[in-house]
This record gives C-alpha cells, structure tokens and sequence, in this order.
C-alpha cells in the first residue's frame, strides 16, 4: 500500500522546457502527429493499384479523419498529372445513348466554348448563305422549273381535251371535263341534253380518257413534289456545307491532335448539313418564307421552342461532365452528402407540354465522376444511411466501370424515356472513414467489403507523453492555431493544453492525438483572451476554458451531489459501520464524464455458500457485473473453505440505485463490505473504494479514476474536509492520475487523502486499521487480525449448520 504524494497525481509541463515564447516563433507546425502506423498503411493503399485496394480510415469521431486524409492525398495528388475532362456529346446514330469523349485537361471546357460559339454562328451564317444572289436566283430556277412542268402537263391535258371538244375546268371538288359546243364555248345543261345519244356516249368515251390521263398526271404530282423538295435539298446541302465550312476549320486546327474530336466533327458536320432546312426552321430567307417551295409543295416546317431557341442545335453542343483546366495535380474530393445521384451522377428532365423528356446536355456527374484520376473521400456511415448509394458504390468498383442509371426507371416508378450514356472507365482510389464498430461490423456481415477495402488504416487515439513529444505536440497546437486563424499562445498556455491533453485520455503518460477537442480547447481559450483584450492567449485563459465547459455541462452532476449533500442520497463520510462501504462509480452525459459515490452493503446469515446478487436476480446488472460478484465467491472459497464448508448465505445491493449497472470496478469494494459483514469488522465510511478484484486477491486497474476521485473530494469537500478522508485506488491506476489543482492541493496539505493499493488484503488494512493477519503453521492466524475474526465467525456458522442439521436428522 502507498500513500500518494500530491507530486504523484498530476504531471506538469514544464513551460521552460517547450523551445519558444509564443507560437507564433515555431517554424514547422502541423495538424497531425504520432500516426506512424497509420502513414504507413496509407503509404501503402497509395502505392497499390486497383484490385480491391481502397482504403477505410478508422477511428474515433473526435478525431478529424477527413481533414488529415485530404492533406496527405493532397500532397500526394499534386505529383500526378490531371486526369483528362470528361465530356458527353450527341451520338448522331442513336440519340438514346450519348457518346464519352475524353480530352486532356482543360482542352474539354475549350471546346465547348467552340462549339458553342458555332452554335450561335451557325443560323446567321446558314442564313448569310441562303440570302446570296446566286441561291436566290438557283431556287428560283427551280422553283419555275418545277411550275413550269407542271404546267405544262396540264395545258397539255388542256389542248388535248379541246382537240376532242372537251374543256379542262377546276371545281371546288377537284378538276373535271366539260364540253364545248362549236363557239368554244362550255355547253350548258339543255345543249347537252338537245344532243344526239351517239354523240353523248362520244363525249363520254373522251371524257374517261381525259380522266384517266388526268388520273396519271395527279398521281405523279406527289413524286414531282419529292423530286422538288430533293432538289431543293439537295441545293441547300451544297449552299450549306460551302457555307460552314470555315465555321469548322479553325475548331479542326486547333484539336488535329485528338482523332476523337475529329470524328465528332465530322459527325456534327454531316448532321448539320443533313439537317439544315430543320436548323433554319422559321428563319427570315430572301425576305420571306425560305422555304416557300417546300410549302408549295405541301411540305411542313419545323417548330422551335419558345423564346425563338432551336431545339436541333441542342445536339451539337458539348456537355463537359468533368472540367480538369484550373486542377494542379490529380482531384482530391471529399463528398459529404453522399446519395445515389451525388455519387454516381444522374439524368435530369425537362417538362414541355406536360411531358418530361431529356438528351445528353442534362447528364449531371456525381462525386465519382469528378475524382475520377484522383481520390474520393466518403464518410462510411453516411453512404450506408443513403438508399442505393452503398450498392452502386461497390457496382462501380466492382466493374471498374461509371454508368448512370436512372432509379426510377430500374424500380419502374416512373414510366418515362431516359438516356443511356455510355459508360466511363473508372480510375479512382476511394477512402472510407468511420468508426472502428463500423469496420468490424462491415468485415463480418458484407461479403464484398473485404474484397473491396483491403487497407486498414487505424487512427491511434492517443501517443507517448515524452520531452520530444511535447515539443512535437505544440507544433500541432500552432498548426491547429494557424489553421482556424487564432492568437498566438504563449508558452505557459502551450504547456496547459499539454497537460489537458494527457487529462483528456486519462493517463500522464500519453497525449490525446483527438484533435476535434484540441481544437475546441484551442477556439474556446482564444474567446477568452479576446474577452480580456489579450493579443496572446494565456494558461489564464486556457484554464478559464476549461472551467467553463465543465460548468456548461455539469447541471446533472451537480444535481447528483446536491442530492447526496442533502441526505436525499445516503453516502456517509464519516463514522465507521459493518458491511457498509463508500463504492465509485462513473456516469458520461453529454460531454462531461463525472464521478459519483454509491453506497454498497453486505448481509450475511447461515447458509450453504451464496452469493447472491440482488441487482442481477431483478435484472438490473449486467453481465461484467455479475461476473466480478461471482469471482468474490471464488475468492472466499481459496482463502477460507479449505478446511471448512462456507456456512453463509450472502447478499449484496447497491443502494438506492435505480438504473442498470455494470462494469466490475465496484467488485473490490464488494467484497470489502463482504468480509466486513462476516467478520463484524467496522470500515471507515471516510473513505471509498474502486477497482476490480479478481480470485487472487489482487486489484485490477479500473477506467475514470480521475473523475472518480474527484467525484468523491467534491462531496467531502462540501461536507468539509477532516483530514481522514480518501479514496483507495489500484496502483496500476497511478499512470493515470492527472486531477484537478484544488484535489492536489488538499492531497498536499494533508486535507484529503489517495491510497494506492495491489491487493485486498492492503485495502482491508486501510479501512479497518487493523491487521490482516497471516497464516501460522497450523493454519490459523494471530488474534486481533481481520482474518482471525472472519474464520471465527465462519466457525461458528459451521458449527449452527452443523448442529441444524443433526437436529433435523433426529426428528426425522
């Protein structure tokens, strides 16, 4: 057993030992230390190619993943070549299905300037061509070569009729033969009524001739008509194809390089002058309808959108899914919201006349599209929130593939005409953080997660406290410093952040590597000095900070011990009692952890050897606290049934306890209050007790000592301090001691008191003030020892059971 010194419970940072005045004098200062093991594996994921390579970055949410990730793919991106841009145009023999076109980056946004710039040249230059003297006068001739023909044809059929005394007349209902009489004159109805019968049946034999020939020239007209729009087309294609000739040659010159975007080219050029009289539709020609032979001949033109924009160039344009021209280096992406449609892209739709309908212009890239070349960076648990998102992640890499696909159209809930783009190769390294749970739960219920995410890469959560790293630490501070743009601290401030640091993980041997809390401690301390109109943050401040977050969040805990201060909640600090003891436990709300005393009690009476829990037979422990109340049973039996049945039956309660319980921190102080009640020995209720307890004998170190400890000083402190109080502790637990400055003060004067203890036997002495006792030769032990006393009175249980049992046996 040890007596601690107030030196022993809090481990300082000597400011004079830090290299600098304030942070403003370090020179290198970063956002990360002590992850070694994790550089490593992310050196490691780097180098390593496709194949399931990817990498899940795990650890604590307290620490910033996502900011240490991106400065190290960052550095690593900018020795990369950009990947190339990502481009989808029209594919002129299916609209349905969109080409890819990849350039080098930068030249992809430069060539759909061009082609947009075409677009708006290309109607006024169409038009320009069109209003030319020599197509005017070209049209022309066809136009009156065609009425010619066809006029002809008919005063043909005319002259013919009238050979034969017929007339060829136009009626409402379409054309027809009359007779003529010798005048030349159309006949009316009685003169054709006074001829003879020979000479009607004349007329009409003609007149079915007429007909018939007049059948075949209406008949022919509409191949007329075709060959007349055939022509027309014809002229327009040539007109056209001189006419954007020169729109093409510089957009050629200046991508000879790329056979891709020469093949559009002369794809866009081809569909353009196939397509012309669609791209002119209503445009103003020669001052009136351009296209007036077309409707002469019973031809229809094209309709544009509203506001006078002509869907057909539509399909000219470039949609530059991925622009890489201002990217140094490969892309480095981080997606926090990341659904199906953020992640894989998606096809929008527009709705014209109460129809959705599409084309390639509205194909949208997600977060793959745009680290494709480089890296992604996920937040794991947030793509396994999103619907879809998780699948076609994993689809994607499986398939090495990027197709978009619409969710509606898969799930049939929408029933609409969608695109199918072309596929785009993928090339992505992607990240995944997330928790450690998260990991291992990923590992063993997801088949493909293993294959797809074969880098671990583990964040540590803490690092060694040494001279060099403290050194190293504050280079963090004034990096974290650097980074959200606070004051400067000065060294005394530094050290106190250090301190915290090692309070923070409970232990004064390691340093928090969380920088979230850092960085809060850090934002908090500087509101403080600029409250003070400081320009260097002081340990004044840093200590204020902590303070204060502290009192945000203790309403709680200070409820807790009021009720305790009040008698509400039993907890003595003085006095003695049997089979009573001060136990601590340790309660997290919120962000505060805080420590609280309970009362533990122990009954025993005859029996045959239980130990009965009475949290566990109502079902309000759990499983690690059943299991440290039946290692005390364990206990009992090496030390004392060996020569003698255990003639007892146990119970043991936390009192006034009305929530579940675990955890085996408690079981020491179970057993304390164990051999208490056995034994009729008094404990000092000046102190309380933690640890773990196992079947030795020995204490087992225990998790919050700090905030146990001090849970413990606050309710003696409130009560006021006697000189007699303290707490016992495992000394396995003395590395983590780092308590509070008014703790240790009352440690120094003697006010209150920390007992370090590695086995049972040391802790019975300091509750009892009495001996333990060690066994003599004969197996018995000294009188006036606490073990004399418990197998006295285990003796004499033995000695009631046995003469119990003789007395049932004799009735019987």
């Amino acid at each position: 057993m040890t007596k601690l010194e107030a030196g022993s419970l809090y481990r300082q940072c000597d400011p004079d030992s830090l290299s600098f005045g304030t942070t403003g004098e370090i020179d290198e200062s970063t956002t990360v230390i002590g992850q070694e093991r994790l550089s490593a594996s992310l050196e490691f994921g780097y180098g390593m190619g496709k194949d399931g390579f990817n990498i899940f970055a795990l650890g604590p949410n307290k620490i910033n993943k996502e900011d240490h990730l991106k400065e190290f793919f960052e550095e690593k991106a900018a020795e990369q070549p950009a990947p190339p841009d990502i481009c989808y145009v029209n594919n002129f023999d299916d609209h349905y299905k969109p080409d890819v076109l990849e350039l080098p980056a930068g030249r992809g946004s430069e060539l759909h300037k061009q082609m947009e710039q075409l677009v708006d040249d290309l109607v006024p230059t169409l038009t320009s061509a069109f209003e030319t003297e020599e197509y005017q006068n070209r049209r022309q001739s066809l136009q009156d070569q065609v009425q010619q023909e066809q006029g002809q044809t008919f005063e043909d059929l005319k002259n013919k009729a009238k050979e034969k005394g017929l007339a060829l007349v136009r009626t409402p209902a379409g054309f027809s033969f009359a007779p003529l009489n010798e005048e030349g004159e159309i006949m009316g109805k009685e003169e054709i009524q006074n001829l003879s019968e020979e000479k009607r049946e004349e007329l009409e034999e003609k007149t079915r001739e007429l007909q018939e020939e007049l059948q075949k020239v209406i008949q022919k007209m509409p191949s007329n008509r075709r060959k007349a729009r055939e022509r027309l087309k014809e002229l327009d294609e040539e007109i056209a194809t001189y006419a954007i000739k020169d729109l093409f040659n510089e957009i050629r010159d200046n991508f000879s390089e790329l056979e891709d975007v020469q093949d559009f080219l002369d794809d866009v050029e081809i569909d353009i002058v196939e397509n012309v009289q669609s791209i002119m539709g209503n445009q103003n020609q020669s001052g009136q309808g351009g296209n007036q032979l077309i409707q002469m001949m019973g031809g229809q033109q094209p309709q544009q959108q509203k506001g006078g924009r002509n869907p057909v160039l539509d399909r000219y344009r470039v949609n530059v899914m991925v622009d890489n021209s201002e990217m140094e280096g490969a892309p480095v992406i981080y997606e926090d919201n990341p659904n199906y449609k953020n992640l894989i892209g998606r096809v929008e739709y527009q709705s014209k006349m109460g129809t959705l309908s599409t084309n390639f212009n509205l194909i949208k890239p997600g977060a793959l599209h745009r680290a494709n070349g480089g890296y992604l960076i996920l937040d794991a648990r947030q793509i396994l929130l999103e619907p879809f998102a998780w699948e076609g992640l994993k689809r994607a890499l499986k398939s090495g593939e990027l197709k978009i696909e619409s969710l509606g159209e898969s799930y049939s809930m929408v029933s609409t005409v969608s695109l199918e783009p072309e596929p785009i190769q993928l090339d992505v390294k992607v990240i995944l953080t997330g928790e450690r749970l998260l990991y291992y739960l990923l590992c063993e219920h997801d088949p493909e997660f293993s294959k797809l995410f074969k880098v671990e890469a583990d964040f540590e959560d803490e690092i060694d406290r040494t001279d060099e790293n403290n050194n190293r630490y504050a280079q963090l501070i004034a990096g974290l410093i650097a980074k959200h743009e606070l004051r400067a601290f000065d060294n005394k401030a530094v050290a106190r952040v250090i301190e915290q640091g090692s309070r923070m993980v409970g232990d004064n041997e390691k340093l928090s590597a969380q920088t979230n809390d850092i960085t809060d401690l850090l934002k908090e301390s500087n509101h403080w000095a600029g409250r003070k109109e400081r320009d260097v943050v002081t340990k004044e401040d840093v200590e204020k900070a902590i303070e204060q977050k502290i009192y945000r969040s203790s309403r709680l805990r200070d409820k807790v011990q009021e009720s305790i201060t009040r008698e509400s909640i039993f907890i003595d600090t003085s006095g003695e009692a049997i089979g009573q003891i001060n136990g601590l436990s340790v309660a997290r709300v919120g962000n505060l952890m805080f420590g609280r005393p309970n009362r533990i009690t122990a009954r025993v009476q005859l029996g045959k050897g239980e130990i009965i829990d009475i949290e566990r037979e109502v079902d309000m422990s759990g499983s690690i606290h059943s299991k440290g109340v039946l290692i005390l049973k364990g206990f009992l039996g090496e030390r004392y049934a060996g020569e003698r049945p255990l003639s007892l039956s146990a119970s043991l309660v936390f009192e006034q306890s009305y929530s579940h319980i675990d955890g085996d921190s408690a079981s020491s102080a179970e057993l304390y209050a164990l051999l208490s009640a056995i034994g009729d020995i008094p404990l000092k209720q000046s102190f309380s007790v933690t640890g773990s307890v196992n079947q030795h004998g020995k204490i087992q170190p225990i998790g919050g000592v700090n905030e146990k400890i001090e849970g413990f000083f606050d309710i003696c402190d409130q009560r006021g301090l006697t000189g007699r109080q303290g707490v016992l502790i495992p000394r396995a637990n003395e590395k983590n001691l780092m308590l509070r400055g008014d703790v240790v003060e009352a440690v120094k004067e003697g006010d209150f008191h920390i007992h370090s203890i590695e086995t049972v036997d040391e802790g019975m002495e300091v509750l009892t003030g009495m001996e333990m006792g060690t066994p003599k030769e004969d197996g018995t032990y000294p009188g006036d020892t606490i073990n004399y006393m418990i197998t006295e009175k285990l003796d004499q249980l033995a000695e009631k059971r046995k003469a119990f049992a003789k007395s049932e046996n004799s009735q019987e």
